[in-house]
């Protein structure tokens, strides 16, 4: 009977060690991915140990995202060269994901806070309130444009905060000047808007000013947001106070957490003078 050398494995032996199914090794080696270092007389598949790191190492590059066909090409190619260029490629695009999951881990973070700060909120109060200064990211100015217009307006705003890394989880606001309000046209908004508690060098911001505001908030649609304006204003004539330059405006309950429209909840910051 033929003795095994202790340094090589049967494909048994080797799938057990490195926790996989013996089809996937013989697959490796129907492609030319990973072979057996020897086949006996009756075909018997023998690996060595030194062939532990290498698979483990194709495993890696498989979770990483790497195909089979471009493993393969490496695996054929093999060099310290090429072995340290594909290693740097793959620590940058680890960092970049990193980054990316901690992005989104912030985003989830901000959102948990701000569904529980609403739940605590009673949106039939008008409460008179001191708020500190905010750095928003402001669209392109909308007030003059069609419906088709704005449709690409917003479409271009998400672009660059999805590009820039900008989206902090804050709502998507809007901005109202004082003149439109006074008109009644509350649907007249200047900017689009979302928060940035830590403001990024290099890209140009609205500084909204800190100040007293008039806060309330609208249950319904847009159709009926003007109903909750007038209580607003009327609000604001009761306790002798003046509309400052601008009225903010933002979802609290939206599509993310509720099916109807009549549920929605927006939240009104008219700031006063």
């Amino acid at each position: 009977m033929e003795k095994k050398s202790v340094n090589y494995l049967t494909t048994g032996e080797f799938a057990k060690l490195v926790n996989v199914n013996k089809q996937t090794l013989f697959y490796y080696d129907q492609i030319g991915l990973l072979s057996p270092i020897f086949k006996n007389e009756k075909g018997y598949r023998y690996y060595s140990v030194n062939q532990i790191e290498l698979f483990y190492m194709i495993d890696l590059l498989k979770d990483l995202g790497m195909s089979l066909n471009d493993i393969q090409q490496y695996t054929q190619n093999k060099s310290p060269e090429s072995f340290l260029t594909l290693m740097y490629q793959k620590k940058e695009e680890i960092v970049k994901k990193r980054q990316e999951i901690e992005l989104k881990e912030k985003l989830i973070e901000t959102k948990i806070a701000l569904m529980e700060e609403a739940s605590q909120l009673n949106f039939d109060q008008i409460t008179l309130e001191h708020l500190p200064e905010a750095t928003l990211y402001l669209s392109r100015n909308i007030e003059n444009i069609t419906d088709e217009k704005f449709v690409e307006v917003l479409s271009e705003f998400i672009g660059e905060l999805n590009e820039l890394q900008l989206d902090t989880g804050y709502p998507i606001g809007g901005i109202m000047k004082r003149e439109h309000v006074l008109k009644g046209d509350f649907s007249k908004y200047s900017y689009l808007y979302i928060e940035q508690p830590h403001p990024k060098e290099g890209y140009p911001y609205f500084q909204a000013v800190k100040g007293t505001f008039l806060i309330g908030y609208h249950i319904g649609d847009d159709k009926t947001i003007h109903h909750t304006y007038k209580k607003l204003l009327s609000e604001l004539e009761r306790l002798n106070l003046t509309l400052g330059e601008f009225v903010y405006e933002e979802y609290i309950y939206d599509t993310l957490v509720r099916n109807q429209k009549e549920q929605y909840v927006t939240k009104i910051m008219i700031q006063v003078r």
